[in-house]
Parts: structure tokens; sequence; C-alpha cells
């Protein structure tokens, strides 16, 4: 036998196994991936889609541009806001936080 031969018979064989071992990985991978990003991050959006859904008359609200006012009309995909004394037609996905539910969340720790 020559040397080639020899190394060749000393390589360690990766066949099925190895393929099955790196699936595994993968997908577990995949499923700390989940756990970690994706999950927290829809649950923030439901919690978000609702906060907004439950925008009513009355409520003072902040945009996501900054401005400051209270709810004087609703509509369906759009509130009307009175900050100073403008009005100003706004989306609903357009609120950033609603200030009084805010501030009694964090008063109560939840």
């Amino acid at each position: 036998m020559n040397v080639t031969a020899l190394l060749m018979l000393a390589q360690p064989r990766e066949g099925a196994n190895g393929a099955i071992v790196f699936l595994v990985q993968m997908v577990l991978f995949f499923l700390i991936l989940y756990w970690l990003f994706i999950r927290p991050q829809r649950k923030e959006q439901e919690r978000f889609k609702a906060m907004v859904e439950a925008i009513k008359k009355g409520d003072e609200v902040v945009t996501t541009g900054g401005v400051i006012g209270t709810v004087v009309h609703v509509a369906d995909d759009r509130l009307t806001i009175k900050s100073g004394e403008s009005r100003l037609v706004i989306e609903r996905a357009r609120i950033g936080r609603i200030l009084g539910k805010d501030s009694a969340e964090a008063a109560s720790g939840t």
C-alpha cells in the first residue's frame, strides 16, 4: 500500500450522520431565534394594535412625530386630535402612545 491510500483510509467519513447532526443543529438554531426575537416582537405588535384600537374620544396621545394632543374625533383608520389651537387628522398607526394609560401602567408596575 502506498502512503496516499493510507491517508485516504485514515480520514474520517461523514455520511448521513453528519447531515442529520447539521440538520438538527439548524432546527435548534431557528427555534432559539424564534423564541428570542420573533415571538416577543409579535407580542409587542399585538399589544400595540390593541392599544391603538382602544383609543377613544378624550384620550391624550403622543404621535410618532412627537405631537401631543387630545382626541376629539375617532374614525375607522383616522383620528382628529386637538393640539393647542390646531386640529390635526392623523392615521391610527401613527400614534406612539396614550399618555393617561402609560402613566397609570408605569405607576402600578405592570
